[in-house]
């Protein structure tokens, strides 16, 4: 995989070799979004809003996601939040979770969505169905769909598209050539295009709120000694860069495939102090020792994109007034 990614992120690579299956890709995409799209002025509520990316891998979108929950809960408005729940197991209904509910069972990212920001969440690849779960259950405002930009069957009111500043579209290909999931174009007809790393314009950056035991949850204040990073998400390179921001000294990096659910084998050989995401760490809870830590997150946005989500906001006419 490492291979692939050096080639969707240069201006050649071995990718290049599949380009007919790039060139189809493109097209049954093209299609998808022309034939199936219900973007819509929606009058009823709740207003829907996507939060998506049009690259695989990790752009920042979950702490994005969590901000975003909890700067409309400011405003006064009642949150619930719909995902796939990718890396959890199929669901054959709509899934709620909470206290019981394992991040193996609907994903890490719900999983963390759901103790972060205390909103109903639930998981299932129908969205649709989601939603109205949600609506029987809830007097909601607005419903945040993560990772939904490509789920054309949803009709939604806002869309925001979350893009990795440093890494963007690499060689702006879709796959399997490049990284991604709908060519750049797609990019018009969002509403909003966030910078993850963008410390200028349109965009936010990813703070660590403190270093927390893994088992308990408590925050580690004089946390100094060497230790070997964890990690299971799409850009694990982003993890490495924050860490070694903040000088602490690394011992080694274990990567596993994206979203990896964790067992306590596969940790057997290590017997030092860990430190993981947050992500990793909603998985590793239950078997976790007392030397494994983990990063807390959070995403701050510029004064930039305080404004523009305030003005899309309130064309959309989302405010605690009522929808």
């Amino acid at each position: 995989m490492k291979l692939v990614e050096r080639s969707w992120y240069s201006k050649f690579g071995i990718t290049w070799l599949l380009f007919p299956l790039s060139a189809l890709f493109y097209l049954v995409a093209k299609y998808r979004f022309y034939t199936q799209r219900k973007l819509q002025n929606q009058s009823d509520k709740p207003k829907v809003i996507v939060v998506g990316n049009i690259a695989v891998g990790g752009t920042g979108k979950t702490p994005f996601t969590v901000f975003l929950v909890e700067h409309l809960k400011k405003l006064g408005l009642r949150v619930a939040v719909i995902s796939r729940g990718y890396g959890g197991e199929v669901q054959s209904k709509p899934l709620l979770v909470d206290e019981n509910v394992s991040a193996e069972q609907c994903g890490d990212e719900p999983k963390l969505i759901a103790l972060r920001c205390k909103v109903p969440v639930v998981v299932y690849p129908k969205r649709n169905e989601s939603i109205a779960f949600l609506n029987n259950k809830y007097s909601l405002d607005v419903i945040i769909a993560d990772d939904g930009l490509q789920h054309y069957q949803m009709p939604r009111a806002i869309e925001l598209c979350i893009v990795d500043a440093s890494r963007r579209f690499g060689n702006k290909l879709v796959l399997p050539v490049g990284p991604l999931r709908e060519p750049c174009s797609r990019l018009k007809h969002v509403d909003l295009t966030i910078y993850n790393g963008d410390t200028c314009n349109i965009g936010y950056t990813l703070v660590v709120d403190g270093v927390y035991r893994v088992k308990d949850q408590k925050e580690i204040t004089d946390f100094n000694e060497p230790l070997t990073l964890i990690s299971a998400i799409g850009n694990p390179s982003r993890f490495e860069k924050t860490v070694d921001e903040m000088n602490i000294k690394v011992l080694g990096h274990h990567i596993f495939k994206d979203h990896h659910n964790y067992q306590d084998t596969d940790f057997a050989m290590l017997t030092g102090p860990l430190l993981m995401t947050e992500k990793d760490a909603v998985k590793c809870q239950a078997f976790a020792k007392s030397n494994w830590y983990y990063l807390k997150v959070s995403a701050q946005p510029t004064q930039q994109l305080l404004n523009k989500l305030g003005q899309l906001l309130n064309d959309k006419g989302i405010h605690n007034h009522g929808i």
